[in-house]
């Protein structure tokens, strides 16, 4: 099945801005947003996957990451892994359906990284696209709802 990408309200990211701030929250208008606080860049048939900003400032020092297993397949919006902090443990949910084809090794022993950089070297997985993604939130969706 084709995968086909559905936007949130039909916006699209504000092409003159590459990123915004909501209350001192870094949003890049360059990836997708879940309700969850996951992110997710889709270039071709794969999506890179990660947290966002908001969401590692919420868990706090990140401590463990799960990294999830290279093959395995993703059901969008279902837990495929966890992320421990000195906070708490927090289910990472899928923001898209596929397989596991890459994972951030990394971040087995620098679990920080997604603290550092969570939009860049604290990415967690890719997932090779299958099926029709879930509706996902540009980034404009993604600052109204952290405003909320």
């Amino acid at each position: 099945m084709a995968y086909e990408r559905r936007v949130h309200a039909s916006r699209r990211p504000i092409q003159s801005q590459p990123e915004a701030t909501v209350e001192g929250m870094l949003i890049p208008h360059d990836v997708m947003y879940t309700p969850q606080h996951e992110w997710v860049k889709i270039t071709g048939e794969v999506a890179r996957v990660g947290i966002t900003d908001y969401a590692q400032d919420a868990l706090g020092d990140v401590v463990f990451v799960g990294v999830p297993t290279v093959g395995s397949a993703v059901a969008a919006d279902e837990s495929f892994t966890e992320v421990e902090s000195t906070k708490s443990v927090s289910d990472i949910y899928a923001p898209v359906a596929g397989v596991i084809t890459a994972v951030n090794e990394a971040l087995a022993t620098q679990p920080e990284l997604l603290n550092k950089d969570p939009y860049g070297a604290g990415w967690i997985c890719e997932i090779t696209l299958q099926g029709t993604a879930p509706t996902l939130m540009d980034a404009k969706a993604y600052e109204a709802l952290l405003a909320g």
